[in-house]
């Protein structure tokens, strides 16, 4: 090979580069533990990306610039299936992912180094120097990447959506759950929701994970003009001083409890007409029933549905206009929808805690031999404000 083209500053920047993304995929094994062969595959991302940088920086040649190339390739791949479609047999990737800052981030880095090492390869009579480069400037710019990234990632709860037939993967509780003082429930406090009899280890983490994603995710929403824009509709309740906000066809999908996107947004009214964001109603298909909900949080977490109101007749924008008659049925024009089994993740305080249906207990139907419940070791005291 001739030294016509000179590869060590080069290969530093796709040597930063990867041990950035495998940082950034280092920091959010722990979001991922309630996945143990997901979280294997961060462990090993997290190891090539960064040994491989580590390589390369003492390193220059052809082979090196090669298995960078392989790896990154596959680690950007990857993230690419995760966003068009899923994974059915990895376990918390069986649906598609929406994008976010560390994930992108953490993929850009990735493609940084394909296509270095990929150029540097292709490139006639390039050398490969048997020194190491200064790695000063390229090592700054992709902190300044990387660094942001793995705190947002490592402090963000992730919660992969239900798969078509709604079921979680589960882990068995070899332990009891320990008997803690309960706290109530404090949006603006770190997530604990211990202290309920009955409710596994696992069955506490997924109500925390799911409560800490909707924090985090849903204040997109805070204006409802936001969700207008995007599709939401007002069913029309306002003046019972809490006001719903529907997106019809996300009723119906393969997709459950996803905070990026609610079927339904609640928001408070107050007496001068403005709107406080406080709680995502997520709902299931009708097809399914409240027999085959998914188990989020055992007791914690009380399924319902709502199969007396009447709507509008209107293809877009169903208003609630009414109730059904003794015998269950709605006066025409008004029509009667399917019951879709329902939950509420209160982003405040909520006297039934985060889970209540909207007025606690004393609202919509739940499964057959329930009793409607009220958490109060996690309710807040008062009322709603």
């Amino acid at each position: 090979m001739s030294s016509a083209v000179r590869w060590p500053s080069a290969l530093a920047i796709a040597a930063c580069a990867s041990i950035g993304a495998g940082g950034v995929h280092a920091a959010v094994i722990g979001t991922h533990n309630e996945h143990r062969i997901l979280a294997l595959l961060f462990v090993w991302s997290a190891a090539l990306q960064i040994v491989w940088g580590v390589a390369a920086l003492l390193r220059t040649s052809a082979t090196i610039a090669a298995c960078g190339l392989v790896i990154n390739a596959v680690m950007a791949g990857a993230w690419f299936v995760t966003r068009i479609t899923g994974v059915s047999w990895i376990s918390g990737l069986e649906t598609k992912e929406s994008i976010r800052f560390a994930d992108a981030a953490c993929a850009g880095l990735g493609i940084v180094v394909v296509g270095i090492t990929l150029g540097l390869l292709l490139t006639p009579g390039a050398t490969a120097e048997q020194r190491p480069a200064n790695a000063a400037v390229p090592a700054f710019l992709v902190a300044a990447l990387a660094l942001p990234a793995m705190v947002v990632g490592g402090t963000t709860v992730h919660n992969h959506e239900l798969s078509p037939d709604h079921s979680h993967t589960s882990v068995d509780a070899t332990e009891p759950p320990a008997a803690v003082p309960a706290q109530p429930y404090d949006p603006t406090k770190p997530i604990d929701l211990s202290g309920v009899d009955g409710v596994s280890p696992e069955q506490q983490a997924r109500a925390e994970n799911l409560v800490a994603i909707t924090l985090d995710r849903l204040p997109r929403f805070a204006d409802y003009r936001t969700a207008e824009q995007e599709g939401w509709r007002s069913i029309g309740d306002s003046l019972t001083g809490y006001e719903h906000f529907l997106k019809w066809d996300l009723i119906n999908d393969s997709v459950a409890l996803n905070p990026d996107e609610p079927e339904s947004l609640v928001y408070e009214v107050g007496r001068d007409g403005t709107r406080k964001l406080v709680s995502a109603m997520f709902m299931l298909p009708s097809t399914v029933s409240l027999d085959a909900v998914p188990d989020v949080g055992g007791r914690l977490t009380q399924w319902h549905v709502h199969n007396d109101l009447c709507f509008t007749n209107d293809p877009t924008a169903p208003q609630v206009a009414g109730i059904t008659s003794a015998g269950g049925s709605c006066t025409p024009p008004l029509v009667k929808f399917p019951a879709s089994p329902m939950i509420h993740v209160w982003i405040v305080p909520h006297p039934c805690g985060p889970f209540a249906a909207l007025e606690g207990v004393g609202a919509g139907q739940v499964k057959a031999g329930d009793t409607k419940w009220c958490d109060h070791a996690h309710g807040s005291s008062g009322t709603l404000s």
